[in-house]
């Protein structure tokens, strides 16, 4: 299990009243900790998905391909140039 990371954040102006407005009686959030810990889930989510919609999208392309314009590669190109993606 990995040890947990206390972050410690300051936020104002503008910001600051925009997480004020999503924590407590008015916003849907009981408390700024929940808050981030709900936004970095969802951004962690968003990075997933976009990685898998490369994935999709290069097994569409190959797919898509004409036999006669295959080449061979080893795995590991396959990951270094997904890497570079």
């Amino acid at each position: 299990m990995t040890k947990p990371v206390t972050l410690n954040v300051r936020v104002s102006g503008a910001l600051g009243e925009f997480v004020l407005a999503n924590v407590g009686e008015q916003g849907i959030y009981e408390n700024v900790s929940e808050y981030v810990r709900d936004l970095i889930r969802r951004d962690k989510e968003r990075v997933e998905a976009e990685a898998f919609d490369r994935l999709k999208a290069e097994l569409q392309r190959g797919f898509a391909t004409a036999e006669h314009e295959y080449v061979t590669v080893t795995a590991e190109e396959v990951i270094a140039r997904n890497r570079r993606a």
